[in-house]
């Protein structure tokens, strides 16, 4: 028997090395951890229990029946994340560069089934070169499988992406698919074709970073949810986001004892939007002292800066907080904006997170650029995610809600549950100068007159007061008591009970 079970252990420790002191030593020296160093430091200590640590490929062709490495590329299992189970697939770059082989996607696909059969979160972190050439369509037959598993996951169980080397090819689309990405600066990049290609193609020089490292992907694509400096901020960030989330849309997302009092006041925001009106400033300051403890995860920080969206807990549970930036491009919705938070809008919907809308916006972004990239259609993708959302929303507008965008912000006519404002909130078709350029078109050569006609309709509409009488608004209330009046909105929709008609699925503005 000790020979039986020394020989496993020898097997389990040459499955371990991967492709070798060698490799593992280069994987060092680029600044990236392995495979296992990974999953280590993402989950609980000694909670991994791996699966399929002795599956080899199977292919015979170009010399590989002679190169068999256990393992095969990408180590598959499970383990915990704060004593809350989660399943993990991590690339092997040592082995074959974590190329995908048949077998190596069969042990993804064991694990994507197994998350959903649980009822667990997902997390891949890859770093791999793409498809295993030698095995041809058996390769890309795995791809299938696995972006199969992914979309029937989505929206059952929470799916993380986290990329961490090369991400290329046919690998860059089950991470599309996934609920969030984020990568790793100077070591990770993802893009469809290589350098190499783009250049045969189009005749274009371009390096990695340049066409599809974290600058791109999290500044310009918006293919990534955030960046991070290395692999162990990267996996502590991601262990922290699924601190937030429900294991499944069966499940609430976990609550937490607070020690911050739901009824705290925050005198300080009384001044935080400033009496010209024209004036920008910070919504993060809103969010942060309205939330326990400033704990904030933003979503996409450094992509659409015009809104914010991210995770917060109030009282102790999960909320997702959606907010119009007065600090990039006055808040205004654009096609880039308008997508952002209309995927996390329906990331929080899909998994049962409350919204809270934070509204400053003047209206939708002008311009042949807009138009021609579709702004109808991306704008109406935020719309169609709020009037679709059956979870929890509260809405408040602190300064601007002008036009259509005003309809689009969680508004009550989009089944907003609980809509308040500020004194400071101004809720109109358009601002008073624009409007009285329009309405007094006759009194153009006459200042003093439209100066006049502005003042008469600035006292008239921008207030909250006409949207609160006629019961859009559900109580204009003070500043300095929005945590309170947030955590009570949320604490009484609790038990909030809403369906949507029966249908197969809706057909969203994509």
């Amino acid at each position: 028997m000790q020979k039986i079970l020394e020989e496993l252990e020898k097997r389990r420790a040459r499955a371990r090395l991967g492709g070798g002191e060698k490799r593992i030593a280069a994987q060092h020296a680029k600044g990236k951890l392995t495979a296992r160093e990974r999953i280590d430091l993402l989950l609980d200590e000694g909670s991994f229990e791996e699966f399929d640590i002795f599956v080899e490929h199977r292919a015979h062709d170009f010399g590989m029946a002679d190169q068999r490495i256990p393992g095969d590329g990408v180590v598959t299992g499970w383990g915990t994340i704060g004593g809350r189970t989660v399943f993990v697939f991590s690339k092997d770059f040592t082995v074959f560069g974590g190329s995908l082989s048949g077998a190596h996607a069969q042990k993804i696909v064991k694990v994507q089934r197994q998350a959903m059969k649980v009822g667990a979160p997902l997390i891949g972190l890859f770093d791999a070169g793409g498809a295993r050439i030698q095995e041809g369509v058996e390769s890309l037959a795995g791809y299938a499988d696995i972006f199969l598993e992914n979309t029937l996951a989505s929206g059952v169980i929470p799916q993380i992406s986290v990329i961490m080397g090369p991400c290329a090819g046919g690998d860059v689309y089950s991470p599309a698919i996934t609920d969030f990405i984020f990568m790793v600066r100077d070591t990770s990049y993802m893009y469809v074709t290589g350098p190499d290609v783009v250049k045969a193609v189009t005749g274009e020089t371009v390096t990695h970073e340049d066409l599809g490292g974290a600058s791109i992907h999290c500044v310009k694509s918006g293919v990534a949810d955030g960046a991070f400096d290395n692999d162990l901020e990267a996996l502590s960030q991601v262990r922290r986001l699924i601190e937030f989330l429900p294991a499944s849309n069966r499940e609430k997302a976990p609550a937490r004892k607070s020690f911050d009092e739901p009824d705290r006041e925050e005198p300080s925001l009384d001044t935080l939007v400033p009496l010209d009106n024209d004036r920008p400033y910070d919504i993060k300051e809103l969010i942060l002292k309205v939330v326990d403890e400033a704990d904030f995860f933003e979503i996409s920080a450094e992509y659409a800066k015009n809104i914010v969206c991210g995770f917060g807990r109030m009282d102790g549970e999960t909320a997702g907080f959606v907010a119009n930036q007065p600090m990039a491009l006055a808040g205004v919705l654009d096609m880039d904006a308008s997508r952002k938070a209309a995927r996390f809008v329906r990331f929080c919907d899909a998994f049962n997170i409350p919204i809270v809308t934070f509204v400053d916006v003047p209206g939708f972004m002008p311009g042949t650029r807009q138009e021609y990239g579709g702004l109808i259609k991306h704008g109406a993708k935020l719309l169609y995610a709020y009037a679709e959302a059956t979870v929890p929303k509260v809405t408040l507008i602190t300064r601007k809600a002008y036009g259509g965008a005003y309809d689009v912000m969680s508004s009550k006519h989009l089944r907003g549950d609980i809509n308040y404002a500020w004194p400071t909130a101004e809720i109109a078709v358009m601002g008073a100068k624009g409007a009285v350029e329009i309405i007094f078109r006759a009194d153009a050569a006459d200042p003093e007159k439209l100066k006049a006609r502005e003042a008469e309709y600035r006292d008239r509409f921008a207030n909250p007061f006409v949207a609160a009488s006629l019961g859009y608004i559900d109580d204009v209330i003070l500043p300095h008591e929005t945590r309170r009046r947030i955590a009570r909105a949320l604490k009484s929709l609790k038990s909030k009970e809403l369906t949507n008609p029966w249908k197969k699925h809706g057909n969203i503005p994509l």
